[in-house]
């Protein structure tokens, strides 16, 4: 994937070198932006942004503020590079959530490492859900491999929602990712006022979550999620809904289903120490125990306990 980097400077003099620097990563497209075009560039939301000083005519510090209160640009990375080593003004830009302030004479060794290394870090910043936070399937993978490797004693927590196709489809995606952010949130609280310590939780994706925590109070935890959830969720529904018990949508053929209102489904795996040699055996048991807790109506759990 080819990552757009904006050059903000007014006569352009720093593009020539960064092409240079990076002319073997084919990776990274450096673009000039003149500082009169910097609305213009926001649009684009570039991978990076690096702001020559020296050749602007504005403040550097009001050019920075405002890329920062652009709500599509808040997060991403900017580097100034300056001449002016006077360290009050170094320490204003950088109040403004800038990532680095180089000074000149610029080292292109290390101003190539430096986004380089901004690379690989949002790289791995990617696996991690920009909806809810959370860790993703890399971060879960290594954990549980983690624990598996120290022969650790532990529970996994599979969870999903019930009906939530039924739910985007009548009350639609932003509606839906409400519903998300609400159900890793409520996780992640019974999670932490249980078990702060030696607990992970991770988001697959869509509405699937995945839980690891020590194996003493399941149970409780289980309970306590689904209780949570069940009070709370009633809050993205109609009044009209909640009283019906259930919403309407049209299948395929234009005809009215019934579907019972968003639930949650805990699938819990007991794995004592030595009992799973990979993640796959994990994975494997914990669709199964999943599946039989959806097969319950309503929030509900269920937990494999089998031993080795």
């Amino acid at each position: 994937m080819i990552q757009d980097i904006y050059i903000i400077d007014d006569d352009e003099s720093s593009l020539p070198i960064f092409r240079e620097l990076f002319k073997e990563d084919q990776q990274f497209k450096f673009i000039g932006v003149k500082t009169e075009q910097i609305d213009i560039a926001l649009k684009n939301i570039p991978f990076l942004i690096i702001i020559n000083e020296d050749a602007i005519d504005r403040d550097v510090v009001e050019v920075c503020k405002k890329i920062r209160t652009d709500e599509d640009n808040q997060i991403t990375p900017i580097i100034v590079v300056s001449s002016n080593t006077d360290r009050k003004h170094r320490l204003e830009v950088l109040r403004e959530s800038v990532e680095y302030y180089i000074k000149k004479p610029v080292d292109t060794d290390y101003l190539y490492h430096t986004v380089k290394n901004l690379n690989r870090l949002l790289s791995m910043n990617r696996r991690i859900s920009p909806l809810t936070g959370l860790p993703g399937n890399v971060q879960i993978h290594a954990e549980l491999k983690k624990r598996i490797s120290n022969n650790e004693e532990y529970a996994v927590l599979y969870l999903d929602l019930d009906n939530f196709k039924a739910y985007n489809d009548v009350y639609g995606f932003l509606k839906g990712d409400q519903i998300i952010e609400f159900t890793a949130q409520t996780i992640q609280k019974c999670i932490h006022e249980h078990c702060l310590c030696n607990s992970f939780v991770g988001h697959i994706g869509g509405d699937d979550f995945v839980a690891i925590i020590p194996t003493i109070n399941v149970d409780t935890i289980c309970q306590d999620i689904i209780a949570t959830f069940d009070k709370k969720v009633t809050k993205f529904f109609t009044e009209e809904d909640l009283e019906k018990g259930y919403i309407e949508v049209a299948n395929r053929k234009g005809i009215i289903e019934q579907f019972a209102l968003t639930s949650i489904s805990i699938g819990v795996v007991i794995a004592e120490k030595g009992r799973f040699a990979n993640i796959l055996e994990i994975g494997e048991v914990g669709a199964q125990v999943k599946h039989a807790a959806k097969a319950i109506m309503g929030s509900s759990y269920a937990v494999d306990r089998r031993q080795i």
